[in-house]
């Protein structure tokens, strides 16, 4: 576990003591937003088993997601539309969804880690590969923005429980695609997606 704070651990001695771990979740799904999350976690912290949130069990997910939101010193949510991602295409969605997450954070933080995007920010930042399992801040935001993206496709699940987002959270399943072939598409389809592009 001691890996997964290192990040964190040399910023501290560099003299950052707010450190915002940020990542994102659905940039692969045809249909919902794309939700970005920033947490800054107290100094000296370490939660036991914290990771990348696709390699946790709902279960664990939902417990790490209610822990993060007790212990941390902020956490800050941004959902961009499905809309705005045809628009702008999804990195860039999903750069306006980091941002925003980040400048909402109360206090603001000093530093950022960054899961695998680079961002344009005024603060100091580090981009980091697999950030999600490197950095205890970036898998606390990770579990952040995965739960509260699975609330928003089981609320859309609810509307249009034929095409099953309860169970594919708007990933391109094969039952997915059925779906779309047979009852079309929903306003929150990602038209610039190729298989909703081809299904219109």
């Amino acid at each position: 576990m001691i890996e997964m704070i290192e990040f964190e651990e040399e910023l501290y001695q560099e003299g950052y003591n707010l450190i915002a771990g940020i990542d994102e979740a659905g940039r692969g799904p045809l249909v919902g937003p794309v939700v970005a999350a920033a947490v800054i976690l107290p100094k000296g912290l370490v939660i036991e088993g914290l990771t990348d949130s696709k390699k946790l069990s709902k279960k664990k997910r939902e417990y790490y997601f209610s822990l993060i939101n007790k212990l941390a010193l902020a956490v800050s949510i941004s959902v961009v539309s499905a809309k705005r991602i045809d628009e702008v295409n999804i990195l860039n969605a999903t750069k306006e969804a980091m941002i925003d997450a980040s400048n909402n954070l109360k206090p603001k933080a000093e530093y950022l880690l960054i899961d695998a995007v680079k961002l344009e920010v005024e603060l100091p930042s580090k981009s980091i590969i697999k950030g999600d399992q490197l950095s205890q801040s970036i898998a606390a935001a990770s579990v952040i923005a995965k739960v509260t993206r699975d609330e928003l496709m089981l609320k859309l699940d609810e509307e249009y429980p034929q095409y099953n987002f309860k169970n594919n959270m708007g990933y391109p399943t094969k039952e997915h695609l059925a779906a779309i072939k047979k009852y079309g598409l929903i306003d929150e389809h990602r038209r610039s997606y190729k298989p909703v592009k081809d299904a219109l």
